[in-house]
C-alpha cells in the first residue's frame, strides 16, 4: 500500500485512526506512533494537526461519546424519556469503557446530550434549576455506573437465587442490566416525587 502524502492527512482521519486501535487493543496501545503507523506516515504531522497524546485521548472521547441522547417523543412523560435517555447513555459509555474515556465531565459531548433531557423536563413543568440538577444528577449517576461495571466480577462459582446483584461473589452480565434499571428507576422516581412535592398548589 503506498505511503499517504502527509500534508492530505486530516484530523477525522488521525482520529478515526485512534479509535480503531482503542477499540482493538484498548487506550494504552494508542500513541502518536501506534497512530501514524497505522495511517502510513510519521508521527510529526499527527502533532501538527491534533496536539499531544492527550488532545489525541480527548479526539477519541469526543468521537465514542458524539449524538448520545437519544431522539424524544413530544407526548412522552420526562419520567419515560429520563430512563430511555440514561439507558442510551450507558450503552455508549460502555462501548468507550475506559474511565480515562468517560471520566471527564467537561465533555462537550455530556452538554449536549443534557439539553434534550432538560428541555423534556422543562416541557413537563419542571422549574429550569430542577431540570439542570435532575438532569445533573442522572448523568452522574450513569457515568459513575458505567465506570463501575467495567471493573465488576463475574461469579467465580455457582450463582445463589435470590435478587440480582445479592451475591458476595459477583454479578453476570444480566444482573447489571437489572441493577442500572433499578438504580435509575430509584433516582427518576425520587427525583419525581421531591418535585411533586415542592410544586406550587
Amino acid at each position: 500500500m503506498p505511503k499517504q502524502p502527509e500534508f492530505d492527512l486530516e484530523v477525522d482521519e488521525i482520529v478515526s485512526a485512534a479509535v480503531d486501535i482503542f477499540r482493538e487493543e484498548g487506550l494504552d496501545a494508542v500513541s502518536m506512533r501506534s497512530v501514524s503507523a497505522r495511517l502510513g506516515v510519521s508521527p510529526v504531522p499527527l502533532y501538527s494537526r491534533v496536539g499531544n497524546k492527550e488532545a489525541l485521548v480527548d479526539a477519541i472521547a469526543d468521537r465514542l461519546l458524539a449524538d448520545l441522547a437519544p431522539p424524544s417523543n413530544h407526548d412522552e412523560p420526562w419520567t419515560a424519556y429520563a430512563a430511555r435517555w440514561a439507558t442510551a447513555l450507558r450503552t455508549r459509555i460502555y462501548s468507550a469503557r475506559d474511565s480515562r474515556l468517560i471520566l471527564s465531565f467537561h465533555r462537550d459531548a455530556y452538554v449536549e446530550a443534557s439539553r434534550p433531557l432538560i428541555d423534556a423536563m422543562r416541557a413537563n413543568g419542571l422549574p429550569a434549576d430542577a431540570a439542570v440538577q435532575a438532569c445533573r444528577l442522572i448523568m452522574w449517576a450513569t457515568i459513575g455506573f458505567g465506570a463501575v461495571e467495567g471493573r465488576a466480577e463475574p461469579p467465580g462459582r455457582p450463582r445463589r437465587r435470590g435478587r440480582s446483584g445479592g451475591d458476595p461473589g459477583g454479578v453476570t452480565r444480566e444482573e447489571i442490566d437489572a441493577l442500572f434499571a433499578i438504580h435509575i428507576r430509584y433516582l427518576i422516581e425520587g427525583i419525581a416525587h421531591d418535585n411533586q412535592a415542592t410544586a406550587p398548589k
